[in-house]
């Protein structure tokens, strides 16, 4: 058994078997996802399930244990892929290859089996000023952006939580998509704004403007100008109070980001929201 580093909403371990077979372990430890633990490790076996037979690479759910009575806390096993995170870069054949699997994603025709609709990640009660903003009138902004009528939206299949962070690589290729827990109903422009978030924080807001551009090109997307500035800035505000939670996975893999550059590449990715589009 090995600690795999990287997830901040579970604890991940490798597993090797006295046959040498391989397995990773999702154990809900922590609050809230342990409170929530029965629905989400569900959902995330039922998505598996559902995408084998898919050409997108998955794990295979192996076994749940939802009450955590034997694993002593509720866990999901599933197949080991191969690969490992690449955090470090936004070259354009990494941003290339992200914006195709993506696309795949959102193609995918789940047929009555549809997960559930997407929940916003900005509730009000995260729309409030960040001690560590510098740019207030832009948070102003966002927050009356977001009292608006939701956009409509022609619903697709979602990753919902589709970033550099749950992605293995091997060969320079894709070698695994991971953490279905979050998989929801809704527009595909969510995903693609909480990819190129990520993408800002890591590595400035360009990375995250031109995954969007190879996104767009290969789905042929055309949003309003208002609907793609709603459901990005809604994205951006998902991460309030404070973007430095996801931060020390980052520090874990080796990468050189303080809590505070990654609050300022925040707010560089609002503004550029704002202004740009």
């Amino acid at each position: 058994m090995r600690r795999l580093t990287g997830g901040w909403t579970s604890t991940m371990l490798g597993l090797t078997g006295h046959d040498g077979e391989q397995a990773v372990l999702r154990l809900m430890t922590k609050e809230p996802w342990r409170r929530h633990a029965a629905g989400l490790l569900s959902r995330e076996a039922a998505v598996q399930q559902q995408l084998q037979r898919s050409s997108i690479p998955v794990p295979r759910s192996i076994a749940l244990d939802l009450s955590g009575e034997t694993a002593g806390a509720p866990a999901h096993l599933m197949s080991w892929l191969p690969g490992r995170l690449c955090l470090t870069s936004a070259a354009d054949g990494i941003l290339e290859a992200m914006a195709q699997v993506l696309v795949g994603i959102h193609q995918f025709a789940p047929g009555r089996n549809r997960p559930r609709q997407y929940q916003s990640w900005a509730a009000p009660g995260k729309r409030v000023m960040p001690p560590w903003a510098k740019r207030h009138q832009l948070w102003h902004q966002a927050f009356e952006l977001l009292e608006q009528p939701v956009p409509a939206y022609a619903g697709t299949f979602l990753h919902r939580d589709f970033h550099l962070g749950n992605l293995l690589w091997s060969q320079g290729r894709i070698s695994g998509v991971v953490d279905w827990v979050e998989t929801s109903w809704g527009p595909a422009i969510l995903d693609v704004a909480h990819a190129a978030t990520y993408l800002a924080m890591l590595h400035g807001v360009e990375a995250g403007a031109r995954f969007t551009n190879e996104y767009r090109r290969r789905a042929d997307s055309r949003h309003e100008e208002d609907e793609f500035r709603y459901w990005n800035v809604m994205d951006i505000a998902g991460y309030l109070p404070d973007p430095a939670k996801v931060v020390q996975p980052w520090r874990d893999s080796g990468l050189d980001i303080n809590d505070d550059l990654a609050r300022s590449r925040l707010e560089q990715r609002l503004e550029y929201v704002l202004r740009t589009h």
